[in-house]
């Protein structure tokens, strides 16, 4: 017996609204896991990348200690005079008591001392600052300007580094420097322009050496630092070992560098049960403005990397929402702070060149909805990119574990569920597809390009038969960007098979 054609099409529309609301469920689904894991990769990005900033900014800015609170009491106290607790209460005693103490007695003595930090990487930043602090110490007729130095590397050109080593060596007041506080280094550039300075100091625990090649001539530096210069070239010596080698003294804490100082003037406070050593000339606390600190901090290695990561990353996410959003302009904000980080720091061009590739390859296969040979390339690239990326330098486990799983994540996962999500609309409105006749662009086998009204689609046959290149096809299906076609011969065969009399009752029986 034969069904109504009438019944066969309400059974049809039944079918297809239940389908629907299927789809528009699992759509919604896919959307919230694309959206989930690509969240979560752009966070492995960008997360540690806010911290890093946010810790060398806090840096910087414990360096600045004159802007904080200081407990007048203690700094009362002075430095005791009495051997063994001499050193002791000058260790104990904070840049921040010396600061106020300094301030206490200002409008006694015209005599400061200029302290500024020195953190991070030597760069253009940092050595344009230490021009200014000189500049500004001269003006004021300071009685000299320490650098607080921990700085493992000088990213400036030779040149620049040869030009600020000439400023300190050639500046009107004393220009001394203390490596400190304790785990901190001086090397490379940064640690060759400690032999220009006349007082040098570490801190218990601080590191001088692995200044490699002489970019200052060795001949400007100090005697015994010029002596001792093949001994520091790849090596690093310890606080002790260079006052061993007589070319700095130790001073604990930064007070007791500032205080032993030439010029630097105390005076003994004896009202007391003990005396005590108060200082009389005033310190003064210099650092870099917002901006600056935040710019310093964006050439750090780490942050440089996973912001351009993150930045290439976002654009490519906005390539396939199909409009300029919030993505996009963030994307834009961390390439650009990523580039000027790379551009500053040593890096490897071809590096660079093997993340955009990375990026390229995984969009190749985003568009294709499934990961393949481009994804695979694409991690290999990104691997060895983020690998050899800085000369001298490796990121940290951290560092490379959030770039490359983060973007890993975020391209093979959740980007291609979002672009499916995307597109993946309901079929209102493109209805007109199913049963469009194209041209295969390539072979279908069992998924490939076709030419529908000449635009390329991706397609799956959906035989187990493949259609070859040029053959002629038919939509059948259309789900999200992958359309299912048939060669175009046999669907035109099941067509014929359909009833096509117009004329014919569709509530009635055919006639025999």
């Amino acid at each position: 017996m034969t069904i109504p054609l009438a019944t066969e099409q309400a059974v049809a529309k039944a079918t297809v609204m239940t389908t629907s609301r299927t789809t528009r469920n699992t759509r919604f689904v896919r959307r919230f896991i694309g959206a989930a894991l690509v969240v979560l990769g752009l966070t492995l990005a960008l997360v540690p990348a806010t911290v890093a900033i946010a810790s060398d900014l806090g840096s910087i800015d414990r360096l600045d200690s004159a802007d904080h609170a200081a407990n007048a009491n203690g700094v009362a106290e002075g430095i005791r005079l009495d051997g063994a607790a001499t050193k002791r209460s000058v260790a104990d005693l904070s840049a921040t008591d010396l600061a106020a103490a300094s301030s206490l007695v200002a409008q006694a003595s015209a005599d400061v001392v200029d302290v500024i930090g020195v953190s991070g990487y030597l760069d253009a930043i940092m050595a344009d600052f230490i021009k200014r602090s000189i500049d500004k110490a001269e003006t004021s007729g300071s009685l000299g300007l320490v650098l607080q130095v921990n700085s493992s590397r000088a990213t400036i050109s030779d040149d620049r580094l040869i030009e600020l080593g000439e400023r300190i060596a050639n500046s009107k007041v004393p220009v001394t420097m203390w490596i400190g506080p304790s785990g901190a280094a001086a090397a490379g550039g940064a640690g060759q322009l400690a032999g220009l300075v006349s007082d040098l100091a570490l801190a218990p625990g601080s590191e001088l050496g692995d200044l490699g090649e002489p970019i200052i001539a060795v001949n400007q530096m100090t005697e015994r630092f010029s002596e001792s210069y093949p001994s520091l070239r790849t090596e690093r010596v310890s606080s002790r070992q260079a006052i061993e080698l007589g070319i700095a003294r130790e001073a604990p804490t930064l007070p007791f560098f500032v205080i032993d100082l030439p010029g630097f003037e105390t005076e003994i406070d004896d009202s007391g049960s003990e005396p005590v050593r108060v200082p009389v000339s005033a310190v003064r606390f210099a650092k870099l403005s917002q901006f600056d600190q935040f710019m310093h901090a964006a050439a750090s290695p780490a942050v440089a990397y996973l912001l351009f990561i993150a930045g290439v990353g976002l654009l490519v996410f906005e390539l396939f929402t199909g409009g300029v959003g919030i993505a996009g302009g963030l994307g834009a904000a961390c390439l650009l702070l990523g580039c000027y980080g790379l551009a500053a720091l040593p890096t490897r061009e071809w590096a660079v060149a093997l993340l955009l590739l990375a990026m390229f390859g995984y969009a190749v296969d985003i568009q294709t909805g499934v990961p393949r040979v481009w994804t695979v390339i694409a991690t290999l690239c990104l691997v060895t990119g983020s690998l050899a990326l800085f000369e001298g330098q490796l990121l940290s486990w951290i560092t490379l574990l959030a770039g490359v799983v983060g973007t890993f994540m975020g391209m093979v996962a959740g980007m291609p569920a979002m672009v499916r999500t995307r597109y993946g609309t309901p079929r209102i409105g493109r209805d007109w597809m199913i049963g469009a006749v194209g041209v295969a662009r390539g072979a279908v086998s069992p998924e490939g390009v076709v030419m529908i009204e000449g635009a390329p689609w991706r397609a799956r046959t959906q035989r187990a038969t493949p259609i070859a290149e040029g053959d002629p096809v038919t939509v059948v299906d259309l789900e999200g960007l992958i359309l299912t076609v048939e060669p175009a011969e046999a669907a035109a065969v099941e067509a014929s098979v359909e009833p096509v009399d117009s004329g014919q009752n569709p509530d009635t029986e055919p006639q025999n």
